[in-house]
């Protein structure tokens, strides 16, 4: 899983049919304090996540397991948006 913040979104006017309606947006991998790591992340969103929200997505096969994504070309899919983290 990863812990990500939303930045953006991608347009895309042509693309694989199976992505029709789907909501793509960039997330930028964060630690669980908050603080931006490396890189970004495309993502199938699937619970209406929103601009700057923290979500938790998943890549790989459990993407494909997220609702909405069976038998489409997904690598990352946003699972959860993230109410609050705590560290012991």
């Amino acid at each position: 899983m990863i812990l990500a913040r939303v930045v953006g979104t991608v347009v895309a006017t042509r693309k694989d049919p199976r992505l029709e309606g789907k909501t793509l947006l960039v997330l930028k991998p964060v630690s669980p304090e908050g603080k931006d790591e490396a890189g970004y992340v495309v993502a199938v969103d699937t619970v209406g996540a929103g601009y700057r929200e923290r979500v938790i997505a998943v890549s790989g096969s459990s993407a494909r397991m997220a609702e909405g994504c069976k038998d489409v070309p997904v690598d990352t899919a946003i699972v959860g948006i993230v109410d609050d983290v705590s560290l012991d």
